[in-house]
């Protein structure tokens, strides 16, 4: 028999998309951070993997990676998803989103994002959110699979994600607020 146990709080990370940073971010920064607390964000990048997003939030689009300071229990995933969602929406202009909001989890042993979208390897979490495993950290290194999003299979982002996980872990050894 197993026996239940909570486990460790993750890391909240959003990826954030736009081609448009100077309409929304200020406000939205704010927001975010109004819901979550403290944040840090990396430099803008490139997103160059596809051009799905192209057509709704125009081109070139750039992304920032948040890490919010306080972690958080894992099971807040989907209604984090979902509040994402909701200030998308609150931006939108003309049926267009501004920003695309991707939330997830990182953890010692993975990154997980969230997805309204269902797959045969996503896991329904409630309210039309999945979990995605989109990487495993394994032997020191991030591992991807064959669903994993081009732009997260690659060095670049497995490298932030790494800095990333290495100040999970350092939060983690430290007592929480």
């Amino acid at each position: 028999m197993s026996t239940p146990r909570i486990p460790d709080p993750g890391l909240l990370m959003i990826s954030v998309l736009s081609a448009d940073w100077g309409v929304f971010w200020p406000l939205v920064s704010v927001e975010l951070e109004g819901r979550f607390g403290p944040f840090e964000a990396s430099e803008e990048f490139a997103f160059t993997e596809t051009e799905y997003y192209d057509a709704e939030l125009g081109a070139p689009i750039t992304r920032r990676l948040l890490a919010f300071e306080e972690l958080r229990p894992l099971d807040e995933l989907a209604d984090v998803k979902l509040w994402t969602n909701s200030v998308e929406q609150r931006f939108a202009s003309e049926g267009r989103r501004l920003f695309n909001l991707d939330p997830g989890f990182i953890t010692q042993q993975s990154l997980v994002l969230a997805t309204g979208k269902n797959f045969s390897h996503r896991v329904y979490l409630k309210d039309g959110i999945w979990a995605d495993l989109t990487l495993m950290w394994q032997r020191k290194h991030w591992v991807d699979f064959p669903w994993t999003f081009p732009d997260y299979a690659g060095e670049a982002m497995k490298t932030r994600l790494t800095k990333l996980r290495l100040s999970y872990k350092n939060k983690l050894s430290k007592p929480q607020k």
